[in-house]
């Protein structure tokens, strides 16, 4: 009888468990995760120009031509690798003296930037690019046209303008066909950029016929140029051609009108500003120089650029703000090919890049050297530089090559200045 009960008992027991448990509502699903937000990295992107001394204006120019295209891919907002990036610029004043860039060169490899834009002049960018090549940085400059630039064959290496064994030619070719100049003298600076230029231009009038009736030497911090002038009055050339930079190709075009000397004067890329017209006042009327690229007017996204520029910096674009803000795209174009932004793995792409930029197309040969960069002739017009015309050297290019050549003689051109 007993049994029966706690048998009776159990089993009620268990009737109730199973109505209590139908009873009870089931549990909840696990609620999905939200997709976690791409994690947000910091990349530095280097820029070294001279932003003191007499060239600041131009390495200015650069930075914010740098500056503008890391605002213009922040406020884009890119994902690089399954990461959001944030670019951030860290501008050094590399002074154009060779020395303070290999240390400014060093000083940016150290602080872990993924590329660096710069430098403005050869005589900076040639011995900085050693700093770059060892520590596996790449660098392109905006503006270094000096040939040895690249020669050396770092794979790091890379320019976006045409270089001075393209634009020394040309030069040579206008002055000779186009301003039937038979006598001519030439003077340079004796920094690696303005020997590099004389010599190539040098070179070319000579091959073509022309007399070089003196060559003479400055430096890139005089301002007094009566006693070079005097001599070469005495000669009477058709044309003085200088290679240089605005602040002694201002006064020492100024100082001509003062010897009374009526040569035609020409000269290259350093001296096509704004500042040197400034410089020479009137005597600035009629001087020519050559420029690598296009005309910003006509350059694909030349007008676009100047008006943001502007608005940006309250400035008139320079020189070279628009090579650097296209340095910049390369490196960022070949960072999301490559899905990275470490140097070790988006460099092989940079010497890939097929890209339209604000100066035109974008691509570079095996040496790192811009393919077909086109070079511009500009005249003094009313106080403003005018184009005259413009020149896309790689039909050129062996006959630019024979003066490159030539002046491989010349002292290296990474030991001066």
């Amino acid at each position: 009888m007993i049994r029966r009960q706690w048998l009776g008992f159990g089993i009620a027991l268990t009737v109730a468990a199973v109505l209590v448990a139908c009873g009870k509502e089931a549990p909840p699903p696990p609620k999905a995760e939200a997709p976690k937000a791409p994690e947000t990295v910091t990349v530095r992107i280097g820029s070294a120009s001279p932003l003191t001394g007499p060239p600041a204006h131009i390495g200015i120019d650069i930075r914010n031509g740098v500056q503008l295209a890391i605002d213009d891919v922040n406020g884009a907002g890119i994902e690089i690798g399954g990461k959001k990036v944030r670019f951030e610029l860290l501008a050094e004043d590399d002074e154009a003296n060779p020395t303070k860039a290999a240390t400014v060169a060093q000083k940016l490899v150290d602080a872990k930037v993924a590329a660096v834009v710069g430098h403005f002049n050869s005589g900076a960018s040639i011995p900085a690019s050693k700093v770059y090549a060892d520590a596996g940085v790449p660098q392109i400059s905006p503006s270094s046209t000096n040939p040895d630039y690249t020669i050396k064959g770092y794979k790091t290496t890379f320019r976006v303008v045409a270089h001075d064994g393209q634009q020394g030619p040309t030069l040579g070719r206008y002055a000779v066909e186009k301003l039937k100049a038979k006598t001519i003298a030439v003077i340079d600076d004796s920094t690696a950029y303005g020997q590099g230029l004389a010599d190539n231009f040098e070179a070319t009038v000579k091959a073509l016929g022309a007399k070089v009736v003196a060559r003479e030497h400055t430096t890139d911090k005089d301002t007094d140029f009566k006693a070079i002038l005097t001599r070469i009055k005495g000669r009477n050339p058709d044309l003085i051609m200088f290679g240089g930079i605005d602040p002694q190709a201002g006064p020492m075009v100024k100082q001509m009108t003062q010897l009374g000397i009526k040569s035609k004067f020409i000269g290259g890329d350093g001296m096509q500003t704004p500042n040197f017209i400034k410089l020479a006042g009137d005597a600035s009327e009629g001087v020519m120089a050559s420029i690598p690229g296009l005309p910003k007017e006509q350059m694909p996204g030349g007008k676009a650029f100047m008006e943001k520029f502007k608005s940006k910096f309250n400035a008139e674009v320079e020189l070279f703000a628009p090579m650097g803000y296209d340095a910049v795209m390369v490196f960022i174009d070949a960072m999301k090919r490559a899905g990275s932004t470490e140097p070790a793995k988006f460099l092989p792409e940079v010497g890939k890049t097929r890209l339209s930029g604000v100066i035109g197309p974008i691509a570079f040969d095996e040496k790192g050297d811009l393919v077909n960069g086109p070079i511009t002739i500009y005249m003094v017009k009313g106080g403003k530089w005018e184009p005259l015309e413009t020149v896309v050297p790689g039909a050129l290019q062996a006959a630019a090559e024979k003066p490159a050549a030539a002046s491989a003689a010349a002292p290296a051109a990474e030991a001066k200045k």
